[in-house]
């Protein structure tokens, strides 16, 4: 009578420990739809007792210890159309596109999740069983195959030399432990015969690919591995990806001629970032906070200028009264479409005409969300739903709600800014 494993009343783990550990086993055959790393975990220890058997693939004698061959990992669809229309074994360059892509993905799955110290380990042991030939692992992509099959072999002597667990688990850890699942444990041989018959046709097959080379690149280049990074190598990998938007606005903007003979190379710098941040879906606004004397209000008119050529559009400074007269010879010098309004004078929202740029000058002095002038500015840039452009030498004056203030401008409180107050999350008690 088969035993039946339903990771409910019981669970498929332990059932293929069993048959694994079982006395006389020598070596094991996994056919699974999916493979995760970190699924291995549960066998890395059962694995590394076997003692290995001589089986012949081809017409060469192998030592195996464990086989696994996976079937729903596919490559690109590309290139299994390129390989089912041309009626013919897989070139060279398609087996290495394919292995490229898969060792890609598998080291992808690494990324997933908090890495623990038990993921390390196990993921260390698992690249040394592919390398000592322990492990070795394939896949088969003449069609998607979704079959889940466990064999563990004993010598040929044996009464039942052939135990099989057929059903439903991947070589996952939700597989193996956690979701609803159905197996049954064969015990008959000559049903385990035909299991290992189809599993050999299948591992044998010429659109099967050897991924174990893949396989322990992916491990030994993720964190998991065992080469030690140099901390600078971390830092500059840092750097490299916090200073993406920074060098996409560099390439992606040029400055008009005239503000390229006046702006010093930083303030050059600082226009085309805060470029790529108003052109952000992501954010819609930037601020720059420069001291007094380093040229925020020309820096201002070279971005507003940038908007001008690039979208055909009219821009609106804002600013304490009086500054106004400031902003207007600036606009006079630079030819900006522009129009200057008060920051005191209340903003009919309603009749103002649309503008894909707001400067807003001398923010700080927005830093009480509750005011009414305050209010009036945010109804407008929210009823305009344009780009928003903040220039002060004091960003905050006592704490850090001042600069929250200002960048609610045009940040909605509901926005994930892809970072986590913690600090604030334990005042409330939550982990």
């Amino acid at each position: 009578m088969s035993r039946i494993y339903d990771n409910i009343e019981t669970k498929f783990t332990q059932g293929l420990q069993n048959i694994i550990t079982n006395v006389g086993v020598k070596r094991v055959d996994f056919c699974v739809g999916y493979f995760n790393l970190r699924g291995w975990n549960l066998v890395v220890n059962q694995i590394d007792d076997l003692p290995g058997d001589y089986v012949y693939e081809g017409n060469q004698q192998q030592l195996r210890y464990c086989r696994l061959l996976i079937g729903m990992h596919q490559p690109d669809q590309e290139l299994v159309r390129r390989l089912y229309s041309a009626q013919q074994l897989p070139d060279s360059n398609y087996v290495s596109q394919c292995k490229l892509e898969i060792a890609r993905d598998f080291k992808r799955q690494l990324l997933l999740g908090l890495p623990t110290k038990q993921d390390e380990w196990t993921l260390r042991r698992l690249s040394a069983q592919l390398k000592d030939n322990k492990v070795c692992v394939k896949l088969y992509v003449a069609e998607p195959l979704h079959a889940k099959l466990y064999l563990a072999h004993r010598p040929d002597d044996n009464f039942n030399k052939i135990q099989a667990i057929m059903g439903s688990s991947n070589l996952t850890y939700s597989g193996l432990t956690k979701q609803g699942e159905l197996n049954a444990e064969f015990g008959d041989s000559d049903d385990a015969q035909k299991f290992y018959d189809w599993f050999e046709e299948r591992w044998n097959d010429h659109y099967c690919i050897d991924i174990t080379k893949e396989l322990i690149e992916a491990i030994d280049n993720s964190w998991a591995g065992e080469k030690i990074i140099p901390p600078y190598y971390i830092y500059l990998k840092t750097a490299f990806h916090l200073s993406a938007d920074a060098r996409s606005g560099i390439k992606e903007f040029t400055l008009p001629p005239e503000f390229q003979r006046e702006l010093f190379d930083f303030q050059q710098t600082a226009v085309k970032i805060a470029a790529r941040h108003l052109n952000s879906e992501k954010r819609g606004g930037a601020m720059i906070g420069d001291v007094v004397g380093l040229g925020k209000t020309i820096t201002a008119c070279a971005i507003a200028k940038i908007y001008e050529m690039t979208f055909a559009s009219s821009t609106l400074i804002i600013c304490p009264a009086n500054l106004q007269d400031m902003w207007d010879k600036y606009r006079r010098r630079y030819d900006l479409k522009a129009d200057i309004w008060s920051m005191a004078k209340p903003i009919d929202v309603d009749s103002a005409r649309y503008y894909r740029l707001i400067i807003v000058d001398e923010s700080h002095n927005l830093r009480n969300a509750s005011g009414k002038r305050y209010q009036n500015i945010k109804h407008l840039i929210e009823h305009q739903d344009c780009k928003v452009l903040l220039l002060t030498a004091t960003p905050y004056n006592k704490d850090f709600s001042d600069l929250a203030a200002q960048l609610k401008l045009f940040i909605s409180e509901d926005d994930d800014l892809g970072i986590r107050p913690e600090e604030y999350i334990r005042e409330l008690g939550g982990d």
